[in-house]
């Protein structure tokens, strides 16, 4: 009997206003039986240190997804001929209570990741990237990081507190979830309480190009240093939408001016794809503020390229 492949609907038979919304209009399906890659909402916002609401990105960035189309014009792929995947739904998530959603994640994402299926989470706070390391440690050992960010995230405590958005790979680093020789974190910019924010990082083992950085020496070398970086190595790419300037990405909690253009951000994202990446989230959009959906809009389409990648890596 053959396997059932999972693709979206055909918006040209059903208009992309119809339906219930799904990411890309995958079918709704909790399985890993044939499926290459599960799209899961993770609407969890507990560890925020601003601005709340990321709870609701989930929903925004599916509803908006419903434009985007299958064929990667710059990747010359389609996706839909080449893959088969589904929109898992949501983790259940604790409300008001990080620990136990971790568990909770655990429990959710590893079924994915002991069944080959390369889930990509959609947030949530960047929190929530420590559930998911956690799963896909289970299976793979420590991985290496590629973090797309305007923060660093590596404080040790925040009023006394262990773990939320800011703490997230300190923890993961401590708990052997990372492979710090491989990792890299990009794009870090705006001001810092003191100097040692932009150093502890490094002292963590972390490499670190800030937006600073990139500024001066180009895009192109900063490509160049993630891949050499990460080199054969098992990855994960987390991306937080601050990443972006807020002039493309106004949608989230804690934004830092003298960013990146949506277009530059989905170019280093395309170029990764000789990474091996077993796992992907986007993180930090903010749906209330975020009122001509762009925010919600540009991180469709960098999941969209992250669907690519996985495509590229199965047609080789």
């Amino acid at each position: 009997m053959s396997i059932k492949k999972y693709e979206p609907l055909n918006s040209l038979e059903i208009p992309r206003f119809a339906e219930i919304k799904t990411f890309m209009r995958l079918p709704n399906v909790r399985t890993t039986e044939g499926v290459d890659y599960a799209v899961v909402g993770v609407p969890f916002d507990t560890g925020v240190t601003y601005r709340p609401g990321q709870r609701f990105a989930p929903s925004a960035i599916r509803e908006i997804s419903s434009l985007i189309k299958p064929y990667n014009v710059p990747q010359d792929i389609n996706t839909v001929e080449i893959l088969s995947g589904v929109d898992y739904g949501d983790i259940s998530v604790n409300p008001g209570y990080i620990e136990d959603t971790y568990d909770r994640m655990v429990e959710g994402l590893l079924p994915l990741f002991e069944s080959g299926v390369i889930p990509i989470c959609l947030g949530g706070d960047h929190s929530i990237t420590l559930g998911e390391l956690r799963a896909a440690a289970k299976v793979h050992g420590p991985l290496a990081l590629v973090h797309f960010d305007s923060h660093f995230d590596t404080i040790d405590e925040y009023f006394g507190k262990k773990y939320n958005h800011g703490t997230v790979f300190r923890r993961a680093l401590e708990e052997g979830l990372i492979d710090v020789e491989h990792s890299i974190q990009v794009g870090m910019r705006g001001t810092f309480y003191s100097k040692k924010d932009l150093t502890d990082s490094r002292d963590l083992g972390f490499e670190v190009i800030t937006s600073f950085e990139m500024r001066e020496t180009g895009i192109e070398e900063t490509i160049e240093r993630i891949i050499k970086r990460v080199g054969d190595s098992k990855a994960f790419l987390t991306f937080d939408i601050d990443f972006v300037d807020p002039a493309y990405a106004p949608g989230t909690g804690t934004v830092e001016v003298g960013g990146w253009s949506g277009a530059e951000a989905l170019h280093m994202v395309r170029s990764l794809k000789n990474v091996d990446f077993v796992g992907y989230d986007l993180v930090e959009v903010l749906p209330a503020y975020d009122p001509s959906q762009i925010t919600s809009f540009l991180a469709a389409n960098i999941v969209f390229e992250f669907i690519s990648l996985i495509a590229l890596k199965k047609q080789k």
